[in-house]
């Protein structure tokens, strides 16, 4: 009888561990240490929550990967999500017949900066750094100016509980929160436009290449004026999460620009373009709010949790610069 070694070559895994998403691998670790400290965040329960509050910066991660996939930067989704917390307040007053018609209203001025963004990279010829900068300096001072500098209005409860809403005894995991079933909706949209339409293909192939993608006949410039449309309808998506979930602030956006960048690296999104998917944005996003979670707990005073932020995002993106350098 001949060994089974000598006559059935050996069969790889079927996941390689060098295909595995480096930020689901970061996620897993930060989880275990943060389940370490505070044991009841392996419940079903918390869980749902952690995902509840990590929600909005996926949802603005996954639009902010957009752009990054073609080559670019949206650095004024923090303002729009600062301008969405505070027009909403002003402009619902505290009426909740006036939720929907508003909300309608946040995503017609979340176009409109977004389409701004995309006509200005693509015509002007500007660096999505400065537009997208400028914009946000002009969205935040819009923001400011609107509300006088300090929280005005009110939010009714029918539009609070877009962000804190939780349907209870949820068969296996108890509660799920209304903020996690927005979140599954935006991805399953955000995947179908990346992985299901040529839109993806396009994006991935102007990163990588304008020039040669515009000798090729791609529509370069309607896809990137459509990858800030996304960015920005996302930036007012997660506005809306944050409002329902934390109140009025004029600090509600702050940073966030930054962060969502980040978790496009960290998940492994090439920074100029041409590499990235949805699952880099989603699990670089849950590792970076994981990493926020773990200082938290561990009781470090902000100063010094935004310092170790830092350093954790300086080590991200320049990880993938010298990944990428390596591959070329």
């Amino acid at each position: 009888m001949t060994p089974l070694s000598e006559t059935t070559p050996m069969r790889r895994p079927v996941i390689s561990l060098a295909k595995i998403n480096f930020g689901l691998i970061v996620f897993i670790i930060l989880y275990a240490a943060i389940a370490s400290l505070q044991p009841n965040y392996l419940e079903a329960g918390l869980f749902m929550n952690f995902l509840r509050r990590a929600a909005p910066l996926i949802i603005l991660a996954v639009g902010q990967l957009y752009v990054v996939l073609t080559g670019g930067f949206d650095l004024s989704v923090g303002a729009i999500v600062t301008l969405v917390v505070l027009a909403a307040s002003i402009l619902i007053n505290g009426d909740p017949e006036m939720t929907w018609p508003m909300i309608g209203v946040l995503y017609l001025m979340g176009l409109a900066v977004g389409l701004v963004n995309g006509l200005i990279v693509t015509f002007l010829k500007v660096p999505s750094i400065i537009a997208t900068l400028g914009t946000m300096l002009l969205v935040n001072g819009i923001a400011l100016a609107w509300s006088g500098g300090a929280a005005r209005g009110d939010l009714p409860d029918n539009f609070r509980d877009l962000g804190r809403f939780l349907m209870r005894d949820v068969w296996l995991i108890g509660s799920l929160p209304l903020a996690v079933i927005i979140l599954l909706l935006f991805l399953m949209f955000a995947w179908w436009g990346l992985h299901g339409t040529v839109y993806g293909k396009r994006a991935l192939a102007i990163g990588d290449n304008p020039r040669a993608a515009e000798l090729a006949g791609l529509p370069v410039a309607a896809t990137r004026i459509a990858a800030f449309v996304v960015s920005a309808l996302a930036a007012v998506t997660a506005g809306i999460l944050v409002g329902g979930f934390s109140g009025v602030s004029v600090n509600a956006g702050r940073g966030m620009e930054l962060q969502a960048i980040a978790a496009c690296v960290i998940g492994g999104a090439q920074l100029l373009g041409g590499r990235g998917s949805l699952w880099s944005a989603l699990f670089g996003a849950l590792s970076l709010f994981a990493l926020f979670t773990l200082l938290n707990l561990a009781g470090l005073p902000q100063a010094l949790r935004d310092s170790i932020q830092g350093v954790i995002l300086i080590a991200a993106v320049g990880a993938s610069a010298w990944r990428d350098r390596r591959k070329t």
